[in-house]
């Protein structure tokens, strides 16, 4: 598993509001223009949708978990959980990657610095 984290002095809620939203997924994801059938307001666990890449690329995804304050997706052979954790008055956005074998390096070196520079704006936004 590898694990990307940004801290924020936004509140666990606030945080969380911007990541389990998909209508303001692009707040922080400016790459991501859109989501459909992956719930609303917020993400809900079982659901089969997709999210849109750059205004036109559907990227099919199923969340597969939900809990009070992480989630989880399915997209292809990667899965994706978003957590936000509670520190202090603030809190820590996290995206943890899991994928078969090399494949999960693979990913991480090409996704990789991309998941970091969304949570360090989510962690920002928040704020």
């Amino acid at each position: 598993m590898r694990t990307w984290t940004a801290d924020s002095t936004a509140p666990a809620p606030i945080a969380w509001a911007l990541m389990a939203r998909p209508a303001t997924w692009s707040a922080w994801a400016p790459h991501v223009r859109g989501a459909w059938g992956l719930g609303s307001p917020e993400v809900r666990a079982g659901a089969v949708g997709a999210a849109r890449l750059f205004g036109v690329i559907p990227v099919p995804a199923k969340i597969t978990a939900k809990s009070e304050r992480s989630w989880t997706w399915r997209v292809g052979p990667a899965v994706m959980t978003h957590r936000v954790v509670a520190r202090g008055a603030g809190s820590v956005v996290a995206v943890d990657l899991r994928a078969p074998g090399p494949l999960e390096g693979a990913i991480a070196a090409a996704y990789g610095p991309v998941i970091q520079t969304m949570i360090d704006r989510l962690a920002r936004v928040a704020e």
